[in-house]
């Protein structure tokens, strides 16, 4: 495992998923996921962010500067965003913005919130 990486976490924050797509899920599991993916990244010697969007009207602008200051080595994008068939021009939106903005960071895909350090893993 290679350590010191910054891991940048793309995903929808809360208030913007549809619980009755994500049965399993609900706000409070969603929000203990996303902190302790940290936790657990910051245990492991990462260094790592949340970047949680809306489901359009500010993703981008969020996301281009939460890549402009953190300099990620690693970007995640949570199967929140890329599952959803409702949400695939954020998710293209997404992979371009990742694509122009951090060209030297690795793309990582998660299939829920409790499986993001293996894909983290894939690629360090």
């Amino acid at each position: 495992m290679n350590k010191n990486l910054k891991i940048l976490l793309v995903g929808l924050q809360a208030s913007s998923v549809d619980f009755e797509k994500w049965p399993e899920l609900s706000v409070e599991k969603l929000e203990k996921a996303f902190a302790d993916i940290i936790e657990a990244l910051t245990r492991g010697g990462y260094t790592a962010k949340w970047c949680l969007t809306d489901t359009g009207e500010t993703a981008d602008q969020k996301l281009t500067e939460s890549i402009a200051s953190f300099h990620p080595d690693v970007v995640v994008v949570g199967a929140g965003v890329r599952t959803d068939p409702d949400h695939y021009l954020l998710f293209e939106k997404i992979i371009n913005i990742i694509h122009k903005r951090a060209p030297q960071a690795s793309i990582a895909f998660n299939t829920n919130p409790f499986d993001t350090i293996e894909a983290i893993k894939r690629w360090c």
